[in-house]
């Protein structure tokens, strides 16, 4: 049947999702075995709260059901194309994907912790940096003791590595 003779009212929109984290083209999903489970958890309340839509009206909720469907599409492409990485193999004295690193500030005279983690698991007022940020490519590959130089529009900040861990 042609769309010319349905109603307007029946015509369903495209819902508007707000997408994940931007992951470029060719590089890999890294994530954290705890991202990971995150990612899962998502995938699982999403799943229970549309099943919870059908049971009440799929009539009446129909637009929420879509919205939901596809946000599962996005996180279960996340999740399908998800590089776990094994916190326990990487070099202990390096700061590389999922160490937790302890820096002095020199400007703030303060300690702050941060993790490098994949790009859904980020979450600043966690400390969590993704991979792909700046921040986290200053500090790949150094050690315990050295110095670095973040520029940011406010001026180069000095900063040094305290101590490097990989929480399991």
């Amino acid at each position: 049947m042609s769309r010319g003779f349905v109603k307007e009212d029946d015509q369903e929109e495209t819902p508007l999702l707000t997408p994940r984290a931007h992951l470029p083209n060719g590089v890999a999903n890294y994530v954290t075995p705890c991202g990971l489970q995150e990612l899962k958890d998502e995938q699982n309340s999403l799943v229970e709260e549309r099943q919870l839509l059908k049971e009440q009206s799929i009539e009446n909720n129909r637009v929420q059901i879509n919205y939901i469907t596809a946000k599962l599409r996005l996180l279960e492409e996340r999740i399908n194309s998800a590089k776990i990485i094994d916190l326990a193999k990487q070099p202990q004295e390096e700061i590389h994907f999922g160490a937790t690193i302890t820096i002095f500030k020199e400007e703030e005279d303060s300690y702050c912790k941060y993790q490098i983690v994949g790009v859904d698991e980020a979450n600043v007022s966690l400390n969590k940096v993704s991979f792909l940020s700046p921040f986290a490519k200053v500090l790949q590959n150094k050690k315990v003791g050295d110095n670095i130089t973040l520029k940011t529009p406010k001026g180069e900040r000095k900063m040094r590595i305290e101590a490097i861990e990989y929480l399991l």
